[in-house]
């Protein structure tokens, strides 16, 4: 029988605003559903009882940030059905996650965990992420509500935010997100405007009122100060259980500090949440073998992989030899220097991957290797760099393998820099004084100063935290097996020191969003600031032209439609980016918005038609004078292009009328 509240008594409905433990919903005595919730969504982190941080071994997958650069939503959507597949190999009923945080600042050190800087790139992975993973058996948290930007005193500091930026920017990818309808949505740590996210009853009535979520709000882990508060303003179950909360709650109500209607809202919410979270992996089966989920890590990684920089050293070719040298390349005793840390980190379940043995297999011929550095070489004293520039200087390419890792880039604290360790910049420098072909392999979650060395070496593979088979597909990358096709999600700026968060104003309680509306790329376009690499920025082993745009108005939708011939002798795949600029707007608009992309695989000398579809609300901006979303009439350009600064095609547009 289908429990409500009227079936339960008050001591129990107050106990389900409350968790059981840490990582379940109280089921009063098997009345109802128990769900285990778990981290993260790059994986399950499915706690063990001696160690309740690390876990046991699950299939590693790359990164979100990794999955975002694929521009693919087929990619998407396989990899949610892995993970939800490893859901329920484990007992797993909830994951954490997809994580939304549009990245505002570069050194927030949970960066790795979230899609995008755009929150139209973010809320269209998200959703195809949601949907994929609830139909595979698995419920989703779509986290974390809202303007959770950086760890710095993340559970005191205020998130200065104003009204139309919070609408188009912090809220957008949770607006788009909850078209799929995940099962939950979690909220942040910090405060928004002054308010704590978990008592933030205007966000919270946003999400129900006006996009329509019918699930549960659940409270980050340790987020709530005051239950009574929270559970008035709409958070539904706070996690973990905390008895000083709990007692606190049931005093309140029985002093009249909360009422019985307001306790029936947020229990009727849990009870559907544990209801529908029992349901979803009812009679469902393996979409996929655990070797395939584990060959997927490889396939996901190869599509995600972005080639910076190129001179023409890569693809390798066979015959030349090769020095490795950093500690990056064979990470075996050390993995967390390939994937980020905290609670998105997971136990890898196959062994650490070996640069040089991989590379000795798939490229063959004479490699000499030297660490160079040790660990992530934070410590200069250990730097030995002398044999590794002996090797650079007596091989045709030198490959130095760089980064950043889970003692840098993790929850709980932030990256205190853009730039790589000392001991790293001398190693790429001093090795490629003496071998003009270098290649730097970097490892990192976020984007990396390359300010001292960009113009030194001859390419750069950003590979990011590339998942259990990482090395194979960063091997098939640098031999050419694979054409590389991902594009940054995110812009890599010169320095941290041009970016609007490093000029706002913050101190150890306040962080202002004073650039408003013009983050990532929106500011660097508006204020014409040079960057190292633009947002949707990435290089290929073919050569790829556009022509031919046609726009056709169907109804309130648009139908961009244009051509891409691939003039090269590869088979490759191109991201093409939809952007649209406002040319006589009487509001502030940014100079130009994403607002669609398509990824399209094109045979080497063949040419592909693509077709992207703009709905209405791809014209709108939030209007504070009305409190609503507005389309101003005028003249709209359309963008096509291969990056944010890479236009291939415009065409114009003209809008009539108001929504």
């Amino acid at each position: 029988m289908k429990k409500t509240v009227k079936d339960l008594t008050t001591e129990q409905k107050l106990r389900l605003l409350c968790g059981k433990d840490f990582w379940h919903n109280e089921d009063l005595n098997g009345e109802i559903p128990c769900l285990h919730l778990t981290d993260a969504s790059m994986g399950v982190r499915m706690p063990d009882v001696k160690n309740d941080w690390s876990g046991i071994p699950s299939v590693a997958y790359p990164s979100l940030q990794m999955l975002a650069n694929t521009w693919n939503m087929e990619t998407v959507k396989k990899y949610a059905e892995c993970v939800a597949d490893d859901c329920l190999d484990r007992g797993a009923d909830v994951i954490l996650g997809p994580g939304v945080n549009i990245k505002r600042n570069p050194l927030c050190g949970r960066n790795f965990e979230y899609f995008s800087e755009d929150p139209y790139l973010a809320g269209v992975m998200a959703r195809g992420y949601i949907s994929a993973m609830q139909a595979e058996g698995a419920g989703t948290c779509v986290k974390h509500f809202c303007a959770n930007n950086a760890e710095y005193n993340r559970l005191q500091q205020s998130s200065e935010v104003d009204e139309r930026t919070l609408r188009e920017i912090y809220y957008k990818p949770f607006e788009i997100a909850l078209e799929a309808k995940p099962l939950s949505v979690m909220c942040s740590y910090n405060r928004v405007n002054g308010v704590y996210a978990s008592e933030y009853k205007k966000g919270f009535d946003v999400l129900r009122k006006e996009y329509g979520f019918d699930g549960l709000i659940i409270s980050d882990w340790g987020a709530v100060r005051d239950r009574t508060a929270s559970a008035k303003a709409g958070l539904d179950l706070e996690m973990p259980f905390n008895e000083e909360n709990y007692k606190k709650l049931v005093r309140d109500f029985e002093n009249g500090g909360i009422s019985e209607e307001e306790i029936d809202a947020c229990a009727e919410r849990v009870l559907k949440f544990a209801r529908d979270g029992g349901a979803l992996k009812k009679d469902k089966k393996r979409k996929h073998s655990l070797d395939d989920r584990i060959a997927f890590t490889r396939e996901c990684a190869e599509d995600a992989i972005v080639l910076l920089k190129n001179n023409g050293v890569l693809p390798l070719k066979k015959g030349k030899s090769l020095a490795m040298c950093g500690w990056y390349a064979r990470p075996v005793q050390r993995p967390e220097l390939v994937c980020g840390g905290g609670s998105g980190k997971v136990e890898r379940l196959t062994p650490m991957f070996d640069m040089l043995e991989i590379m000795q297999k798939k490229h063959g011929g004479k490699i000499l290797f030297e660490p160079a550095f040790s660990d992530s070489g934070v410590d200069d004293s250990f730097m030995v760099p002398k044999t590794a520039v002996d090797n650079a200087a007596l091989c045709d390419i030198n490959i130095v393998f760089a980064g950043t890792g889970a003692n840098i880039e993790s929850e709980g604290f932030d990256r205190q820099s853009m730039k790589l360790s000392d001991a790293q910049t001398r190693t790429i420098l001093d090795t490629a004084s003496v071998n003009e072909n270098t290649v730097v392999v970097l490892f990192a979650g976020a984007p990396v100063d390359m300010s001292e060395w960009i113009d030194e070496v001859a390419a750069v593979l950003y590979v990011g935290f590339p998942g259990e088979k990482g090395g194979e597909a960063i091997a098939n990358v640098l031999t050419g097996k694979v054409n590389p096709s991902g594009k940054l999600s995110e812009t890599f700026p010169l320095s941290y020191e041009d970016t609007p968060a490093y000029n706002g104003y913050s101190d150890s309680k306040i962080t202002v969003y004073g650039e408003g509306l013009n983050t990532g790329y929106r500011y660097y376009d508006t204020f014409g600031v040079p960057v190292l690499f633009p947002f949707g920025f990435g290089l290929s082993y073919s050569q790829f032209d556009y022509k031919d745009i046609k726009l056709k108005q169907n109804g309130k939708t648009v139908e961009v439609g244009f051509k891409i011939e691939n003039l090269s002798d590869i088979d490759g795949k191109e991201v093409s980016q939809i952007y649209i600029r406002a040319l006589s707007s009487c509001v502030y608009r940014p100079f130009k918005e994403l607002k669609g992309f398509a990824k399209t695989f094109i045979k080497a000398g063949q040419t592909a038609s693509v077709t992207v579809k703009l709905d209405e609300r791809a014209f709108e901006y939030w209007s504070v004078a009305n409190d609503g979303w507005r389309i101003e009439e005028g003249v709209y350009e359309i963008i096509v292009a291969a990056s944010a600064a890479d236009v291939k095609l415009k065409a114009k547009l003209e809008i009539g009328g108001k929504k």
